[in-house]
This record gives structure tokens, sequence and C-alpha cells, in this order.
């Protein structure tokens, strides 16, 4: 089953992978949903990006 969430959140350390994560979302017809969330867990950066699907026809 191939059914797309209209609604995700991606978290991850502040690296390439994450980074790749984002972009492939996007290609999939993902849009940014506001600002990323940066925290500090005392040895690296985590972010977490919301991300919306993009519906036919709307315009944003």
């Amino acid at each position: 089953m191939d059914e797309r969430l209209a609604y995700r959140v991606l978290t991850g350390p502040d690296d390439r992978a994450f980074c790749e994560r984002v972009s492939a979302a996007l290609a999939e017809g993902y849009e940014l949903h506001g600002a990323p969330a940066l925290t500090f867990d005392g040895q690296r950066v985590i972010v977490a990006q919301a991300l919306v699907l993009r519906r036919e026809g709307e315009w944003r």
C-alpha cells in the first residue's frame, strides 16, 4: 500500500542524511510546513521539520 500521509514530521540529527530525507519528501510532493525546530542533546543538534502533502489544484 502506497498511501501517503497528508502530514509528516521528520526528526533526526542535523546531518546530510536528514537533509536527504527532507529533500526526498519534497520530491514526492510534500511542502515544508513552518520553520524547523532545533535542539541540542549535549552532543549534536537534533532537528524536526513538519511537511504537508501538496494537493492537486491547491494554491499555496
